[in-house]
């Protein structure tokens, strides 16, 4: 199944939950008003989309910098921008020291890429324009937008369950305990829609890495690119002032091509692609993971389902059928 149309299933599975908790509730009198639920999701929804990237911008410590600071990042982005069809965006460097990139803004001619100074020299110029280029495609795709809206979903059915389930404590004898049953289906529900979401936000990473694959960047590049910061940021992840930087961008981790986090447990699980340990992944070890079956444990596979970025040994896979 392709990733877009797996996205538009994800779309209309989650909107479906919503319309069913809608209609169910609408069934039940004295239930509270659900409309208060709905325009509170999207009043906050609203007010994060507003917000939202002067909020990423102070956080992430983005520095914007013209054409003559950062005359080849310019150049590069432009041309990205220009192969995938949208106005070129806004560019940014951040002066964090993880190794990294993220894009954001409110919509496609809001669009802003930014690298961290600690990527900065990491990667040659062939895997920085892999890079950029999945990056670019996150802002063609509008995946920002995509995942504050499926977000909306799951932040309802919380404040329904909270309502149901003790504010429906007090009415519990007059109703049956229907309200403590309505409580606990939306709790359920609120767990399985941000599991939901999760797995819209891997969905987008494996998008955005075929975007840039589109884009004319050859699929080992990315690979390479990718095994680099998974490796650089176990290294940043084992010191103090690593740690601290990492808890101070917490929420934001979702922005990152890799999951920094897990960097320590999928270096494990990629040192064996560097068959010949250069450092780098090349294209004809790509193309030799292409013919072999990659094994992943089964605790590995349910700590991906709570994480917002696929397991990065079949990122790379996924990668090597594009080649």
């Amino acid at each position: 199944m392709s990733l877009q149309l797996r996205i538009w299933i994800l779309i209309i599975l989650m909107f479906a939950i919503l319309y069913g908790v809608i209609t169910g509730i609408g069934t039940y009198l004295g239930a509270g008003n659900l409309t208060t639920y709905l325009i509170m999701a999207i009043g906050i929804t609203f007010f994060q989309y507003l917000l939202g990237p002067s909020l990423v911008t102070a956080m992430m410590k983005v520095k914007w910098v013209s054409q003559s600071d950062e005359p080849e990042l310019h150049k590069m982005i432009e041309e990205l921008s220009q192969k995938a069809g949208i106005p070129k965006p806004k560019v940014g460097i951040s002066q964090m020291a993880i190794p990294n990139a993220f894009a954001f803004g409110r919509t496609i001619k809001d669009g802003r890429v930014c690298i961290t100074r600690g990527m900065q020299g990491l990667l040659n110029q062939e895997e920085l324009k892999a890079v950029l280029g999945h990056e670019i495609s996150h802002l063609k795709h509008r995946d920002m937008v995509l995942i504050t809206i499926l977000s909306v979903i799951p932040l309802m059915l919380y404040w329904l369950a909270w309502r149901m389930m003790w504010g429906g404590m007090f009415r519990r004898r007059e109703s049956g305990g229907s309200a403590a049953l309505i409580g606990l289906v939306a709790f359920v529900l609120y767990f399985i829609t941000n599991l939901l979401v999760l797995y819209g936000s891997r969905i987008r990473e494996y998008y955005a890495d075929q975007g840039s694959i589109q884009l004319g960047n050859p699929p080992h590049q990315l690979a390479s690119a990718l095994y680099k910061l998974v490796y650089s940021s176990a290294r940043f992840k084992g010191n103090q002032k690593g740690e601290q930087e990492l808890r101070e961008v917490e929420g934001f981790r979702a922005f990152f091509l890799n999951d920094v986090a897990r960097a320590h447990q999928e270096i494990k699980e990629l040192k064996e692609l560097d068959g010949n340990l250069s450092g780098t992944i090349e294209q004809h070890e790509l193309l030799n993971l292409r013919g072999k079956q990659i094994r992943i444990s089964q605790s590995e596979k349910m700590m991906e389902l709570f994480t917002t970025h696929p397991n990065m040994l079949k990122r790379i896979k996924a990668l090597s059928s594009l080649t």
